[in-house]
């Protein structure tokens, strides 16, 4: 895929880029290599490939889903500045 000067103009701009006039054509070809990069990737054949979460084969260590912290609840809501029924209470944003 060849991009043209015109479609790097118009990402640029998209993206909020500030694009020099004399990079334009640099850009346009590094861009059109890594396109066909990419479409090369997708000639590629995967129908005996299994997929997978992670390259490695490795399972994930998971902790005990325990409490661990001790409950400070009644702490640090008794230093907040409004509370009610264990809520905390904010100022009124929306009118």
């Amino acid at each position: 895929m060849s991009l043209t000067a015109d479609q790097i103009r118009q990402v640029a701009h998209l993206a909020r880029l500030e694009l020099k006039p004399e990079m334009t054509d640099a850009y346009a070809r590094q861009l059109s290599n890594i396109m066909a990069m990419v479409g090369q990737l997708s000639n590629a054949d995967t129908a005996n490939v299994s997929p997978m979460a992670h390259p490695l084969d490795m399972h994930q260590r998971l902790r005990l889903d325990a409490v661990t912290a001790p409950n400070l609840r009644e702490a640090f809501q008794a230093i907040a500045p409004a509370t009610e029924n264990g809520l905390y209470l904010v100022p009124k944003v929306i009118e």
